[in-house]
C-alpha cells in the first residue's frame, strides 16, 4: 500500500486486516452453503457463527480506519473514495452473513438433485467477491492491476446470473408445490446476490481507480 499510504504502517495493516476479514468471510459463506447442501447442520452452524465474527471484525476495522483517516488528516484527496470503498465492501460481507442467517432461520428443503447447483452458484458468487478483494488490494498497492481483477468480478457475476437462471428453470419445471418453488427461488436469489453486491462495488472501484490515475 506504499503508493497511497506513505505516512503510516498502522493504517496499511488495518486495511489489510479489513480486506482479509472480507475475503475470509466470503470463503466461509461458500463453505457454509456446501455444508447446508450436504445436510451437515453442525458444520453449517459453525460457519454461520464464524462469518458473524468476520463481519464484526470488518465493521470494527472499518470504523478504526475511518477514525484514523480523519484524526490524522491522511490522504485528504482520496479520503472520501477510500471510505466509500470500505463501506461498500462491508456491505458485501454483510450480504454473505445475511444469506447464511436466512438459511438458518427458514431452513429450506433443497431437493437432492438441486443441491450441487446451489453449491456451484455459491462458488461463482464467492469468486466474484474474492476478485473484488484482489481488485481493492491492487487499488492500494498496484493501481494498474485493478482493471484485470474487476474484469474477473464481472465474469463471475455473469456466471452467477447464468447459473441462477438455470436453477430457477429447474425449479419451475419440477413437480413441486408452487409455494415450495417460490421458496427455492428465493434462496437461489439470496446466494446469487453476493455476486451482485460485488459487481456494484467493482463499478465504484473502477471510477475510483480512474480518478487516481487521471
Amino acid at each position: 500500500m506504499t503508493l497511497l499510504f506513505r505516512r503510516t504502517r498502522a493504517l496499511e495493516a488495518q486495511i489489510d486486516q479489513f480486506l482479509d476479514a472480507v475475503s475470509e468471510g466470503c470463503l466461509v459463506f461458500e463453505q457454509g452453503i456446501a455444508d447446508y447442501m450436504r445436510g451437515d447442520r453442525e458444520s453449517f452452524e459453525l460457519r454461520r457463527r464464524s462469518i458473524g465474527a468476520y463481519e464484526g471484525k470488518a465493521d470494527s476495522l472499518r470504523r478504526e480506519v475511518e477514525t484514523r483517516l480523519y484524526a490524522e488528516s491522511l490522504i485528504p484527496d482520496h479520503r472520501g473514495d477510500v471510505l466509500g470503498l470500505l463501506e461498500n465492501l462491508d456491505n458485501v460481507i454483510d450480504e454473505a452473513k445475511r444469506t447464511l442467517s436466512q438459511f438458518e432461520v427458514e431452513r429450506p428443503e433443497i431437493p437432492e438433485d438441486l443441491a450441487p447447483d446451489y453449491v456451484t452458484l455459491a462458488h461463482a458468487s464467492g469468486e466474484a467477491a474474492q476478485h473484488l478483494v484482489l481488485a481493492c488490494r491492487a487499488f492500494f498497492r498496484q493501481i494498474t492491476a485493478v482493471p484485470d481483477n474487476i474484469h474477473k468480478v464481472y465474469f463471475y457475476e455473469k456466471e452467477a446470473d447464468r447459473l441462477a437462471d438455470a436453477i430457477k428453470r429447474k425449479i419451475f419445471s419440477a413437480d413441486l408445490e408452487l409455494a415450495r418453488k417460490i421458496h427455492l427461488r428465493y434462496f437461489c436469489l439470496h446466494v446469487e446476490t453476493l455476486s451482485d453486491r460485488s459487481e456494484e462495488v467493482a463499478d465504484r472501484l473502477a471510477i475510483y481507480a480512474i480518478k487516481r490515475t487521471a
